[in-house]
């Protein structure tokens, strides 16, 4: 008998050929994974054999073909013509009554299983899609909330028909996959009430930098095609696959999206012939996660269970039920880009910057640039010619046949997992989604330049920038006596940056994180109830979704730390505590309420002095919470506190049993304490400040200004300053040789052996422990000092 219909706990993967990729992959999980905690709807898939049927009985076969086998998808207006044809065939063509009579006993039989009053998804699922090689994301048809069985039969007929959307045409010949080889299957499963919770997608490793122990989660309300189709900016979660192995706290970050609208069911079929309608959330949800932590980490564990059985990193799809409050994993295949990542470092570097006309979120890691091309609608795809930069609102996987003509892509609207972005990626094009107003503030037929080589943040620059492009084989870097370190202060780079060869961070600041992801005076969060109305409300916008001011404050610094640590693990990573001088502080929100106007700030309330003192010692407990909670409730002890400015053993006595009366005392839990040796004083007696540190890690551009009397930051003065003087150079010998001597950590994170290789020449022969470097003078570094001979 011939097969017509297969349920999906019958499939495995190797009946791709049977059933597609989806559908294969969707019965590999429920027949391998549902005993591990991974949870699939249940259903049944139409096969290839009922495609390839459907298509002979009407005599659509050679016609498809012989329509298809001259077509230039590079024509947009004839790859029109040619999809709304072939559509048109199929659509119009009847279901053979043997095939309409298997799927109509499958479904009732899977309704009746379902019980009560459920609807269903009819999915596409191609023999060419979900590969490791191509994803074909969104290339077919989706009908979500579809209901009795003539409504099953009206979706199947558009599933198939779309297998010959025009992106799917354009996409096939693009990647070399001959059309009349590749077959279509319709999955039918039951529909998840995400409707009335939420919904999204994730990946098990980090999808701009190939970061393999975290897993990536985008989540929304309602149901997920909001995000698949780039139509709102969702929430992100990253999840430390090592925590949750270890049964620690393993949510690392968190970023609040707009998410302003949701896809819900529609009451009735409406007027446009869809199941479901798009609305308004209401700003109150707006304002809060669409996901708990608890939930994160429960959808992370299935996806690691998946990504375990496959062997390698995948793209999931899941849902939340509103009504039963549990998980679905609703598509899995695998994920195509960074999981096949050679071991070059490939770097684009911006040569100087320019007006920003827009930000959001960057897809990849390039730069390109050229002349802007807004486009409305699909109808205006002609206009843009090979080398634009494409500016829309919105893109659609309908707009693939013109993604690869442009140098770059900038929209409004998306996240950094919708189908365009995926399809961004594949295609090797930077793109910058999510930016709000792109399209009011960059004008066509302007030059521009976008650059995703910055961090999460892409930004579009008016004008053509210079840039760089610069690749290294980091394959074979040779062993060296000494520690090659990286200075990091960004999270959001943490992870890219870590694929740079390295042994760990020797400086991650903490101003770059207050600044950047808080902004906010920490004393202010302390005393919001008693701030002023106006400066509350300022706050409180920047503050959403977290429980209190102090939380936002405190978990904001954990997610930056945790994120650094995650990155690096299990190398150390050196966080050194704030060192904003009181003018900088004064310029975070709610600052200048608190802050000292002092002449000379370089030299004033900062560094050990602040976290002593009365004034300040309640926000610096914050940061011990944050340091504590990142080493003992998320087991990411590579982490090691680093103390600024301290200028007299006094502070150092001070400050370290203040460390240790919020659980952070040398030695415990393995903790390593190290000290700035950035004053003169830190030098002159090295040996007694090392009584209460584990090491020095050298700041050489204070040690510089203090030992020469040089303000750094006058342009008067500049040619006088120079870490490389003599009286420079002898303090610093002084350090080191106090470390060697005690057998202590010594190590120097300062600008100068970034600026200058001489310098670092000069550490190195002088048996510094490790060399904290700027992240792109890593590699030309290391190769001049495996030059050398190790010192004595």
């Amino acid at each position: 008998m011939t097969q017509y219909i297969a349920w999906f706990d019958q499939l495995t993967m190797n009946d791709v050929g049977l059933v597609g990729g989806k559908n294969a992959s969707l019965g590999e999980m429920i027949s391998h994974l549902a005993q591990a905690g991974v949870t699939v709807p249940a259903g049944f898939a139409t096969t290839t054999v009922a495609y390839r049927e459907f298509l002979a009985a009407n005599g659509l076969t050679d016609r498809i073909n012989q329509l298809l086998s001259g077509l230039n998808v590079d024509d947009i207006q004839a790859l029109t013509a040619a999809g709304k044809t072939i559509r048109g065939w199929v659509l119009d063509a009847a279901l053979p009554d043997a095939i309409a009579q298997a799927i109509s006993q499958a479904y009732e039989q899977l309704a009746a299983a379902s019980g009560g009053d459920v609807s269903f998804a009819v999915r596409s699922s191609a023999t060419a899609e979900d590969l490791a090689d191509a994803s074909f994301a969104g290339q077919q048809e989706t009908m979500l909330n579809v209901r009795g069985l003539d409504q099953i039969i009206a979706a199947v007929k558009v599933v198939f028909a779309s297998l010959y959307n025009d992106r799917a045409i354009a996409y096939r010949v693009h990647q070399g996959f001959a059309h009349y080889k590749v077959y279509l299957s319709a999955g039918i499963q039951k529909m998840v009430r995400s409707d009335l919770g939420a919904s999204g997608v994730m990946f098990t490793l980090d999808t701009e930098s190939g970061f393999r122990d975290a897993v990536f989660i985008t989540a929304t309300y309602g149901l997920g095609e909001t995000i698949v189709q780039g139509i709102v900016n969702p929430d992100e979660f990253y999840v430390y696959k090592r925590g949750l192995a270890a049964g620690k706290t393993a949510v690392l970050s968190r970023r609040l999206g707009t998410k302003a609208v949701e896809m819900v069911y529609a009451g009735e079929k409406s007027a446009s012939g869809a199941f479901t309608l798009t609305r308004d959330v209401e700003a109150a949800r707006r304002m809060r996660f669409s996901l708990s932590d608890a939930q994160a980490e429960a959808l992370a564990r299935q996806a690691v269970i998946i990504e375990q059985h496959y062997g390698r990193p995948m793209d999931i799809e899941w849902a939340l039920d509103g009504q039963d409050g549990q998980l679905y994993i609703v598509q899995a295949r695998p994920e195509t880009v960074e999981s096949r990542a050679a071991p070059v470092l490939e770097r684009f570097k911006l040569n100087r910057k320019g007006l920003v006309l827009a930000e959001g979120r960057a897809i990849g890691s390039k730069i390109g640039q050229g002349t802007a091309r807004l486009i409305k609608g699909v109808e205006q795809m002609h206009a843009v010619q090979p080398g634009d930069v494409l500016v829309t609102d919105m893109t659609d996987p309908d707009w693939e046949p013109i993604m690869k003509r442009a140098s770059a892509i900038v929209t409004n609207r998306g996240g950094r997992t919708c189908h365009a972005a995926i399809i961004a990626r594949e295609m090797g094009i930077p793109a910058v989604v999510g930016c709000g107003n792109a399209t009011a503030l960059i004008a066509n037929g302007s030059d521009v330049t976008v650059s995703c080589a910055e961090g999460d943040t892409g930004r579009v620059y008016e004008g053509l920038l210079p840039f760089e492009h610069l690749k290294t084989d980091t394959g074979n870097l040779p062993d060296l006596p000494v520690k090659i370190m990286m200075n990091v202060g960004d999270p959001s780079r943490a992870f890219a940056v870590s694929r740079t060869p390295n042994q760990g961070v020797g400086l991650a600041r903490l101003e770059f994180i207050i600044n950047n992801r808080i902004g906010i005076h920490p004393k202010a969060l302390l005393e919001f109830n008693a701030l002023p109305s106006d400066l509350k409300s300022q706050i409180g916008r920047r503050i959403a979704g977290y429980a209190t001011p102090v939380d936002f404050y405190v978990e904001k610094l954990t997610e930056g730390i945790a994120t650094l640590a995650a990155a690096f693990y299990p190398h150390p990573v050196i966080v050194r505590t704030s060192d904003f001088k009181s003018n900088e502080y004064a310029n975070l929100i709610g600052g200048s309420r608190y802050e000292p106007d002092e002449e000379n700030p370089m030299i004033g309330f900062r560094g050990a002095s602040r976290y002593v003192a009365a004034a300040f010692r309640d926000c610096f407990e914050l940061e011990c919470r944050a340091l504590r909670k990142v080493r003992d409730d998320m087991g990411l002890t590579n982490v090691e506190i680093m103390i600024p400015f301290c200028r007299t053993l006094e502070e150092a006595g001070q400050v370290t049993a203040l460390l240790a009366s919020q659980g952070l005392a040398r030695g415990q839990n393995g903790l390593r304490l190290i000290m700035m040796c950035e004053i003169p004083s830190n030098a002159l007696l090295a040996e007694e400040f090392l009584q209460f540190f584990d090491g020095f890690s050298i700041g050489s551009n204070d040690m510089t200004q203090l030992t020469l009397g040089v303000d750094r930051d006058s342009s008067l003065v500049a040619p006088v300053f120079d870490e490389r003087n003599p009286a420079v150079k002898k303090l610093l010998a002084m350090a080191i040789e106090a470390c060697r001597k005690q057998g202590k950590y010594i190590g120097i994170c300062g600008q100068g052996p970034s600026d200058y290789p001489d310098f670092a020449v000069w550490l190195y022969e002088q048996g510094v422990s490790s060399l904290s470097l700027n992240p792109d003078s890593v590699v030309d570094t290391w190769l001049r000092l495996s030059k050398l001979n190790k010192p004595n």
